[in-house]
């Protein structure tokens, strides 16, 4: 998928909130020049396990110069930041001027929230069906730790920034669970969920797939 948008033959690749690596492992099969970033320390020792080059610290706050990365990457990060137009304009800083930059985020109107709730001061974990179709006020209280966007919210961080929407569509998971306990159901459920981003019945995907290039 992300092959199908952006060039990764020996690019300078940055994956923006890395976690253990895994990206990152699959970016190293086509460039040498890979390198994250990671806030959490034990997860970003395991990431330059990898062999990129991974650096401690913020999405807010990159430790790169401007103009540094053919490709830029982002997978369902942007939600959990402190301030995502910080993080958006951050992407796009060290995106070099004809970069790409490849985002994944939650779909607001994905009928789950798979981030938990808080209920009563308590965090109740586990997925949530509905909350997100709630108005913001009442949506916020109960998940205030983690973001969904609509598609208009996703663009409008990026709306002042000099870059160019190539590509914008909303994606299916894979129920990778639901096909390992029962393959057939599985299978079914994919070739039909997979079928429907191409119909008006994407509006209820699981996660925006956003592509911009930097002007």
């Amino acid at each position: 998928m992300v092959r199908q948008w952006v060039q990764l033959e020996d690019a300078t690749i940055f994956d923006n909130g890395c976690g253990l690596g895994t990206w990152l492992d699959a970016f190293g099969a086509y460039s040498s020049h890979c390198f994250g970033l990671e806030v959490e320390q034990d997860r970003a020792v395991m990431a330059r396990q990898t062999g990129a080059g991974v650096a401690l610290g913020v999405g807010e706050t990159l430790p790169f110069a401007a103009n540094t990365f053919d490709f830029v990457f982002s997978n369902e990060v942007i939600e959990h930041v402190d301030d995502d137009a910080r993080y958006a304009s951050e992407m796009v800083r060290v995106t070099k001027p004809g970069g790409r930059m490849l985002l994944f985020c939650p779909n607001r109107w994905y009928p789950v929230e798979q981030h938990g709730i808080y209920w009563r001061g308590e965090y109740r974990f586990g997925n949530k069906p509905l909350v997100n179709y709630l108005p913001d006020p009442l949506r916020n209280k109960l998940a205030p730790h983690v973001r969904a966007y609509t598609r208009r919210g996703l663009l409008q961080l990026f709306a002042e920034l000099p870059v160019t929407a190539v590509h914008h569509g909303v994606i299916f998971g894979g129920y990778d669970n639901i096909e390992n306990r029962l393959p057939g159901l599985g299978k079914l459920i994919k070739k039909m969920l997979y079928a429907a981003e191409n119909t008006p019945f994407a509006v209820l995907g699981l996660s925006h797939l956003l592509v911009l290039e930097k002007r």
